[in-house]
């Protein structure tokens, strides 16, 4: 099972990827081992580019996105890991 970790003003999106088979986080223990981050716009310069070189996981930015679009902004990075 893929983890993911969201922010909390997330939600609709913790919600959809939770009946979809993916494990939420909170983003405040972003530090766990996650398959994903979601944020929001405002948080794009507390996580910037260096998570990625941290955890080696794709971070979202949510900003301006609809809960679908997020959604599928995850699976569509996780799928092709969950095949390996």
């Amino acid at each position: 099972m893929a983890r993911v970790a969201v922010e909390n003003s997330l939600s609709e999106v913790c919600k959809m990827l939770r009946q979809n088979g993916y494990e939420v986080v909170d983003l405040g223990n972003w530090q766990q081992v996650v398959d994903a981050i979601v944020i929001t716009g405002q948080d794009i310069n507390v996580l910037g580019d260096q998570n990625k070189t941290i955890t080696g996981a794709p971070v979202i930015n949510a900003e301006g996105m609809t809960a679908h679009e997020i959604f599928h902004a995850v699976h569509e990075r996780l799928s092709p890991t969950e095949h390996r």
